[in-house]
């Protein structure tokens, strides 16, 4: 790695190998080179005066690129497009008379990122799938551990650890349906020419309007698209690049709840991420175990959810068929998200494979609550015995302040419980009250809301998408 030049950190310390390959150079220009190839296919079939022998010639030479050449060809020419149309027809001195036939920059170039953003977004769906999975199997295993549930961050009624795994994973599921949505409906730009009027093609074909239409269909065929988009500038409609930056930052938004959740517990000291054998926590204080990775998680995140102002304002400032303030704004928006994103998960499913629960920690700070919690079920069993249902309510309002003011401002256990025991209102020994603390009595429906979504929700998209299940774990780098 160079130690002179600016390198993103996306590339050398978060993004999967993966998927910095989805927007390597080798990729994109690769992927030009392949619908060179297709265009010309396309008009060889439709009767246009290109040969077998050119396209086989194009074919034979799609990944022999010569950078350094493409860079003396952009300097000269000051166009990025013409400076790989010269180097590649330099390879194939047969085919140079009609490679980009009839076509405009944008035919490689708006292809080539609805090719790579289609790409990315398969990548990602495998990813958000592991991280369900590893969650799944968190939610099953924990499913009936009562724990603490916050409103406002204060404590409230009981829920369980599984339970609330669930709520991270059903905000994943829905992200999950936007990737499929996004996947299913993104269209190539097609053959649409320098203002999206096909003129160029139609004066190529004669003037019938069939085989141009056709043309862009062979071409949608070859590089695995179903539709091209109906109408068009010289460019697809940005929106198209928000609507996908959208969807990542969804991603990034559940992530990021999920992980500030985490630090949270982490504080508590009720569940952790994964802390490695060597690993220091802080460089000053030897004890500490910092929540890192769901800090991260939650940094990266950020970056996503602000970077989708960038297609936005792109997309409402282009000026009728094109200008060119998209194009190095989306050079770098469009494939820093995904990367982004992509740590984001590879973090993340880091963190969900090795989450450490501390249940004796757990049931510690349920049990200084539950005393509160119980109240309700305590004066309906004093009712049943002959109290009267609105004296014991003021009876308890007023124990529990003084139990309150015991534990905030004296620094002592709950004792809400032998406050009660000592009311002959109540008339109820501790041993009677005791029964009323078990924390499983107060966890309504969690395991079965667990056991429920695991088997409705979860399962059916596992089974789905089984495949990306045997995928390796990617290995973080940092």
């Amino acid at each position: 790695m160079p130690t002179n030049t600016y390198e993103s950190p996306l590339s050398s310390r978060y993004a999967s190998d993966e998927m910095l390959y989805l927007f390597s150079a080798d990729k994109k220009f690769t992927t030009w080179r392949r619908l060179w190839v297709a265009l010309a296919r396309a008009e060889m079939e439709l009767g246009l005066p290109v040969t077998q022998e050119q396209v086989d010639e194009l074919e034979a030479h799609i990944n022999d690129i010569d950078y350094e050449k493409a860079a003396q060809w952009e300097k000269k020419l000051r166009h990025d497009v013409m400076a790989h149309v010269h180097t590649y027809g330099e390879l194939c001195p047969k085919a140079m008379p009609i490679i980009h036939l009839g076509a405009t920059s944008c035919y490689v170039g708006d292809n080539t990122d609805v090719i790579l953003m289609r790409e990315g977004l398969e990548l990602v769906r495998r990813k958000l799938v592991r991280v369900i999975a590893k969650l799944a199997k968190f939610a099953d295993e924990n499913k009936a551990l009562p724990t603490l549930g916050f409103t406002h961050f204060q404590a409230a009624q009981l829920v369980t650890v599984g339970k609330r795994a669930t709520l991270w994973m059903n905000e994943l599921l829905m992200d999950l349906e936007e990737v499929e949505y996004r996947i299913s409906t993104l269209k190539l730009l097609g053959s649409k020419g320098t203002t999206g009027t096909q003129a160029s093609f139609l004066e190529l074909f004669e003037g019938d309007h069939e085989k141009v239409k056709e043309l862009e269909a062979k071409i949608a065929r070859e590089m695995g698209f179903d539709a091209v988009v109906p109408v068009s500038g010289q460019t697809y409609s940005r929106k198209m690049d928000y609507n996908v930056v959208s969807t990542l930052a969804g991603i990034a938004q559940s992530a990021s709840k999920f992980a500030t959740d985490m630090r949270l517990l982490c504080h508590l000291k009720e569940v952790e991420e994964p802390f490695e054998k060597n690993q220091i926590g802080s460089s000053a204080m030897p004890y500490k175990r910092n929540p890192m990775r769901c800090e991260r998680i939650c940094s990266l995140a950020r970056y996503v959810i602000v970077d989708v102002g960038n297609p936005a304002v792109t997309t409402a400032t282009q000026w009728f068929e094109r200008t060119l303030d998209d194009s190095a704004n989306k050079r770098l928006s469009v494939p820093e998200a995904f990367l982004a994103v992509d740590a984001i998960l590879n973090i993340m499913e880091n963190v969900a494979s090795g989450l450490i629960v501390h249940p004796k920690v757990i049931e510690k700070h349920v049990l200084e609550e539950l005393p509160f919690m119980a109240s309700e079920n305590i004066m309906m069993d004093a009712v049943k015995r002959g109290g009267d249902r609105q004296e014991l309510h003021e009876r308890i309002r007023v124990l529990s302040q003084e139990a309150g003011r015991n534990v905030k401002d004296l620094g002592l256990s709950n004792n809400l419980i032998d406050l009660i025991a000592a009311d002959p209102a109540f008339g109820m020994t501790k041993e009677e009250l005791s029964a009323h603390m078990e924390p499983s009595a107060y966890i309504g429906r969690c395991p079965q809301q667990v056991e429920e979504f695991l088997k409705e929700c979860v399962a059916p998209v596992l089974e789905r998408y089984q495949d990306a299940l045997t995928d390796k774990e990617t290995e973080l780098k940092v």
